[in-house]
Parts: structure tokens; sequence; C-alpha cells
């Protein structure tokens, strides 16, 4: 029998495509820092905190099976939530929440839950890109002007021409705004330079680091990022954290965390799987990395943790191959927020601003939309509706819109009716009304069709035949019956009904 063979570490680290999933790595770290930061900040609880669980994204869930090039980290979603159960429960409890969490999403993936989430419209999928995107992009905006972006998607947008007022008038600070727009033209005319010095170098790295260089020569009076000791802020859950489990209000959060996270990562996972050609994303397992991440997550008093699907776009677009970007992401935070704080000190928070409104640019499907909108505007109508709840509402709700509004327009879709009416004049000599009816019959239909069934003379027989019908709901059952009773009562020609009308209650 021939021994099993072992598989050579230093042969998988080899097969690793270093040339793409390195500077992948380092630009998905760009936009992970000013997120992880940013989504602890909203949420009530310290940076550091969020870092964390960016940590535990890379180094943990990017090493699992499941999604090959999907990024978690601090879920952006449940930030309201958050800073509701730590206000209500306390920062302590937080932990204990979090790994309750994590515990359900276990047992969710065990029983094979999450590929029932694979049921996504295309068109929701596009919307849930365009929304985020230009949430993203509103919502930094602000940031390139050292200016605190308003709470909601609508408020965003509506001050946006102030914000662009204060830019102008001094009001707003120039130097940040001008150091923000400086680094967005490197990361757009950055493609134009030598094919050499392009792929060497990714282009969200080059433009941070001279805006940090210029930052440091110059000491402008930007803001910039500030990390402290990571460790200070870790808390394992206590026993007297289990107060917050204890009632309904706890236990339905702990539900509202795990539908939240799991939908956010599932339908990320939906949306990245369009945006390459590699592996497929296992979403029974990619539940249970999430389930191991949050877990984590719990144990050490952090954020809970989603699949993010900027930083995830982000990695598919800076060309990365493996599940290996993902681990060097989290390899990065830990560098510097762990060993080199004071170089992120350097880093002012307008580039970072400027790298995330290039990456929400970037995730609206222009091209998509365009095309939607000359061949198929049911599916147009569904993508912008989608795109228009997330800005107005959150991910979650927003989604859960697009993907109503995509059952209703596949179910009228699917309800087609065909009806002929015509006039005969069988062997007996006395005309009649003959209505054939095609294809299905549902309640969505049911105007159209008693509105033909009751402009028939009430003075000449009728035909009614049903057959070609490929499905008849209860709704339209009961209304033909109830038509073919009134008809008999109030007419004195003939109606035949073929087949029978099933019986209805």
């Amino acid at each position: 029998m021939t021994p099993p063979t072992r598989r050579n570490p230093l042969a998988a680290l080899r097969a690793v495509p270093w040339r793409h999933d390195l500077p992948a790595s380092l630009v998905v770290f760009l936009i992970a820092l000013p997120l992880c930061v940013g989504v602890a900040v909203a949420s009530g609880v310290p940076a550091e905190l969020g870092l964390v669980t960016g940590l535990v994204g890379g180094l943990v869930v990017g090493l699992l099976p499941g999604s090959s090039l999907q990024v978690s980290g601090p879920a952006a979603g449940l930030t309201v939530l958050v800073a509701d159960a730590v206000q209500r429960y306390g920062p302590g409890a937080l932990g204990l929440l979090v790994l309750a969490t994590g515990l359900l999403q276990l047992a969710m993936g065990a029983l094979r839950l999450g590929r029932w989430f694979r049921a996504m419209s295309a068109s929701v999928v596009h919307g849930m890109l365009a929304g985020i995107g230009l949430t993203l992009l509103t919502g930094q905006l602000y940031a390139l002007a050292d200016r605190r972006a308003p709470a909601t998607g609508p408020d965003k947008l509506a001050g946006l021409p102030r914000l662009a007022a204060e830019a102008l008038t001094g009001a707003a600070n120039r130097t940040a705004f001008a150091l923000g727009l400086a680094t967005l033209l490197v990361l757009l005319a950055w493609k134009y330079l030598p094919p050499r010095i392009a792929r060497a170098v990714p282009a969200p790295l080059a433009a941070v680091g001279l805006a940090a260089a210029v930052t440091a020569a110059a000491d402008l009076p930007v803001a910039r990022v500030r990390v402290s000791g990571l460790l200070d802020v870790v808390h394992t859950p206590e026993g007297a954290d289990l107060e917050a489990l204890l009632g309904t209000a706890g236990l339905g959060t702990v539900i509202a965390f795990t539908l939240i996270a799991s939908a956010e990562t599932l339908f990320s996972a939906a949306a990245v799987d369009r945006m390459h050609h590699g592996p497929r994303t296992d979403y029974d397992r990619e539940l249970t990395a999430q389930g191991v991440g949050n877990t984590v997550c719990g144990l050490l008093g952090a954020l809970p943790m989603t699949a993010v699907i900027v930083r995830s776009a982000a990695n598919v677009q800076a060309g990365a191959r493996t599940r290996a970007s993902r681990f060097l992401h989290g390899l990065w935070l830990l560098l510097f927020t762990a060993l080199l704080p004071a170089a992120l000190g350097y880093v002012p928070l307008a580039a970072l601003a400027a790298v995330l409104v290039h990456a929400g640019a970037k995730l609206v499907p222009v091209r998509r939309i365009a095309a939607l909108c000359r061949g198929h505007r049911g599916e147009a109508v569904v993508l912008t509706v989608t795109a228009v709840a997330i800005i107005a509402t959150d991910l979650f709700e927003g989604v859960l819109i697009g993907v109503g509004l995509a059952v209703v327009k596949s179910a009228w879709q699917t309800s087609h009716l065909q009806i002929a009416v015509e006039e005969v004049v069988p062997a007996t000599g006395q005309p009649l009304h003959r209505v054939r009816l095609s294809g299905n019959a549902t309640f969505l239909r049911l105007p159209r069709l008693l509105d033909t069934l009751e402009r028939l003379p009430a003075d000449r027989p009728v035909e009614l035949d049903w057959s070609g019908l490929r499905h008849l709901d209860h709704a339209c059952t009961l209304a033909l019956s109830s038509w073919a009773e009134q008809h008999r009562a109030r007419s004195t020609a003939s109606l035949a009904v073929e087949p029978p009308l099933p019986a209805v209650g």
C-alpha cells in the first residue's frame, strides 16, 4: 500500500502567485485601514476595536475555505445596532453578543443554510454594488475636506452643495481638500504611466505614499491616522456580561447581528463571484468561516464582522488570485498597527478618503446600467431601486427591497395569460362567443380576465375553453366560478365551460 503523500509547505508557498497577491494585499490594507477605524468610531467604541476585527478577518478568516477572494472586517451594516447595544448593555457585553452571533453562524453553516442565499438576481447584486459605491463615495467626499459626514445617505447627498461651497470659500480645510484631490488625480493617472512602473507599484500605495511624504515634509495641518496599543482594548467576556443575553432584547440583538451579518456576507459573495473567473464561493463554508471569525472577535471583545464588498472588490480589481492576499492584508494591519503605529501617523485621512472615493466610484456599474436601459428596462428598474433603497436606508433593508421587487417582477413576467375571444357560427346557425385561455392564470392577471368576460354580451351563448392553461390559481378559479354563476343567473343564453371548473371552497 502506497503511503499517503504529505503536502510540502514550501511547495504551497511557491504555488502562491506573489506577483499578483502581494500588491493586491497592500491595496486592500490601505482601504481596510480607514474602514476599520471609521466603523469603530461610528459604532461608539475605540478605533482599535475595529482594527482587531480587521486583524481577525485577515489572519483567521483569510485562511479558511469558503470564498477565495472575499475579504472580511468590521460590519458597516451593523453600526447602528452595535451603537445601540453598547449604549444599552455597555462595551463589556459587546464581546458576549458577538460570541453568541458567531456560535449561531457556526450552527447555520453546519445545517447548510448558506446555499439559500444563492438565489440572488443579478440586477439586485449590481444595484447593491452601485448603492454601496455611491454611499461610500458621497460619505468620503466630506473626509476629503476634513468634514464629518452626515449620518444618513439622503443627508450626505443633500449636504454636497454646501460642502462644495465650503471648499471653494475656504470654510473647509483647503489644504486637506487639495491633498485629497491630488491623491485622487494620482490614482486616476497611474494607469497611464509606463507598464513597468504601473504594474510594479499599486496605484493606491503610490498615491498614499506620496501624500504621506508631502504631509511629513511640509508638516501640513491635516488630520492623520492615530492608533494606540491594541492590547489595551481587548476585553474577554465575563460572567457579569451574561445579563445581556438573559432578556428578550439581548437575544433579539444576537439574532439581528446573525441575520444581517450573514446576509451581507453572502450577498457580497454573490457580487464578488460575478467579478472574477476563479473558484466560486462555497456558501456553507463561508458562513462557517464567518462564524469562526465572529467567535474569535467575541472572545476578544471586538466588533462583529462580515465580508466587506468594498475591500473585496478592491482585492479582485487589484488582481488577487488566491486567499493569500486576504491573509497578507491582515499581516500588514498587524505590522503597522501593533509594531509601527508611528508610521501611520504620517498618513493623512484625506488621502485615505481619496482611495475610498476612487474605490466607491469603481463599484458603480455604469456600463451595466446603460446596457440594461437599452435592452432590459425592467432589470434596470430593479437595479436602480435597489441602489436608491440602500442609499436611503441601509445595505440589508435596501437589498431586501431589491429582492422583493425582483420577485414581483418575475411573478408578473411569468404570469402571462393569453385571452382569445372569437365570434363563431356553429352548425346550429346561432352565433356564439368562444373564449380560449392559455398560459398562466394568476391573481396578477385577474383584472384583465374579468374585464374581458364582463364585456361579453349577455344575449349570446358563450363557450369558455381553459384547457390551454398551464396554471390556474385559487383566486382565478374562484373568480371564474363566480362569473359563470352570475352569467347563468342573468342571461337566457347558454354557457359551456370546458373542462369543468374545479370546486372551490
